[in-house]
């Protein structure tokens, strides 16, 4: 009952008609981000939180625009995925297997109704799990000392990877640059300059606003300039829609399994939206059987990825919002942005913030309806954007990224030093160092600085009071399970995407 206040005290701050408006404004910009192949949720969301600034949102209005462009990002990701076969973002990759084969066979209109359906329904799902697991495991989180958070820290630093990732030492390389780079600045303990040298501007540490969108947003330009400069792609032809009730109804099943195997892939550290719908896939596959024409068109094949990735997605949100530590790419932005704003996301967030964490929950409810509505009937608009040439969107995205940093501090030197973040990342990801450990380096790196500090106060120096506890214990032996499941889980789970993969192959 507790939660039902607290959820229609949320309902009372999303239902405003500014929120409201934002949060139709989000879902809609996060659709036409989802649907060019290559920006996807996390660029989406580094993209628009200078326009947060600009703007001067307050807090709840902010991260309602963000959360609604991570979801219609999530949902956009699958128009590319069924017209092009190219998936918009990764976890829309198990989408192209079948959605693009219907599309050949000239069900392309039917295709993204149906995947937009599933959307809604892994969303929705997503967002009653986040809703009853969030407030047990806040609780829960309450429980924790200074030694059990630096061992959460640790955790989240080691599943970085995840069971899918490519390298792990690459990761941990990642994760090590960021946790360098959030030292920077005056020890707030000694008052010792680090890595400052004699630059005013550094005194106070390097703004991770900076850092998300010269990485992400930037870096993703300079790769638009290299591949995608050429003319835009010709225009798709959707056709008419012949969905049947009796087809959707006979798919609910699918539906429901994608949604919850996606929630649960969500909420653990690492694994994401990606696992959420190779998994959702795959186990839809078996349960069908031989009755299905999985890899050739089958219906099951594209609603069940996209329950799966939009549940994930939802289901990412909990240990950001519970335990301060993201579950995915883009919840490592959105957490960015929560700091941003003097908001310490954690447990007590859910007592000391209650109006912003249920504003963001009902508008999430809300925002999956717009979503809804806006996919179905909008759709061609969303297609025509794919013929549009990149060199006239690119302009529009640098605008708003250098407008938005600089609007912030009104200082020309961090717009230098978001192109420096934004040319580094463009480096480091041709050497296949992924962004997000050192967006997460940078942003819990002064946290786990602190609470290491307060542990060995407390233990007068002892180093054993890291591992006291049976908490710590337990939360150390995952971390240590992450570090090497990679090895031992990724490369099967690697193998049969491929194998997958290859029944439809992707266009370059």
């Amino acid at each position: 009952m507790e939660t039902i206040g607290f959820l229609m005290d949320g309902f009372a701050v999303a239902f405003t008609p500014y929120n409201l408006m934002f949060a139709l404004f989000g879902a809609f910009v996060g659709t036409l981000i989802g649907c060019l192949p290559g920006l996807g949720p996390a660029n989406g969301v580094a993209i628009l939180i200078p326009l947060a600034f600009t703007l001067g949102l307050p807090p709840e209005t902010a991260m309602i625009l963000l959360t609604s462009v991570y979801a219609g990002a999530m949902y956009g990701g699958r128009i590319s995925s069924i017209l092009l076969n190219i998936p918009g973002d990764e976890p829309a990759m198990m989408t192209c297997l079948d959605g693009y084969p219907m599309a050949k066979n000239g069900r392309a209109a039917d295709a993204l109704a149906a995947s937009a359906i599933a959307s809604f329904v892994g969303s929705m799902i997503g967002t009653l799990g986040l809703i009853l697991l969030a407030p047990v495991l806040a609780k829960f989180a309450l429980t924790f000392g200074p030694a059990e958070y630096f061992a959460l820290f640790m955790l989240a630093f080691a599943t970085l990877g995840g069971i899918t990732g490519k390298n792990q030492v690459k990761t941990v390389i990642a994760a090590t640059l960021g946790i360098m780079i959030s030292t920077v600045g005056i020890d707030i303990s000694t008052g010792t300059q680090r890595y400052t040298f004699g630059v005013l501007e550094l005194y106070e540490g390097i703004d991770f606003i900076l850092a998300i969108v010269g990485l992400f947003a930037i870096s993703e330009l300079l790769f638009f300039v290299e591949h995608r400069m050429g003319g835009g792609r010709d225009k798709m032809t959707v056709g008419k829609l012949s969905l049947s009730l009796k087809e959707l109804v006979s798919t609910i099943p699918t539906q429901l399994r994608g949604g919850v195997l996606g929630f649960i892939a969500g909420v653990l550290p690492g694994a994401g939206a990606s696992l959420g719908s190779f998994i959702s896939y795959t186990i839809e596959k078996q349960a069908v059987g031989k009755k299905g024409k999985f890899g050739e068109g089958d219906i099951r094949g594209v609603m069940a990825p996209e329950a799966g990735n939009n549940g994930a997605a939802s289901g990412a949100l909990v240990p950001m919002l519970t335990l301060g530590v993201p579950g995915s790419g883009t919840t490592a932005v959105l957490l960015a942005m929560l700091i941003s704003l003097n908001i310490t996301p954690g447990p007590l967030m859910f007592t000391q913030n209650a109006d912003i964490v249920w504003g963001v929950i009902a508008a999430l409810l809300i925002g999956n309806v717009l979503l809804l509505v806006l996919n179905i009937p909008l759709v061609g608009f969303f297609v025509k954007l794919l013929s549009v040439p990149p060199m006239f969107l690119l302009p529009i995205v640098t605008m708003v990224a250098f407008v938005g940093i600089y609007s912030i501090s009104h200082s020309t030197f961090d717009l230098y030093f978001m192109v420096a973040f934004g040319v580094a990342g463009y480096f480091l990801r041709k050497l296949e160092i992924p962004m997000v450990p050192i967006i997460l380096g940078l942003l819990l790196g002064p946290e786990m600085e602190k609470n290491l500090g307060h542990a060995l106060v407390l233990s007068d120096g002892d180093w054993s009071i890291l591992w006291a506890s049976p908490l710590s214990i337990g939360l150390w032996v995952v971390a240590g399970a992450g570090l090497v499941l990679p090895y031992v889980v990724g490369p099967i789970l690697r193998r049969r995407m491929n194998a997958a993969m290859k029944e439809t192959p992707v266009s370059d």
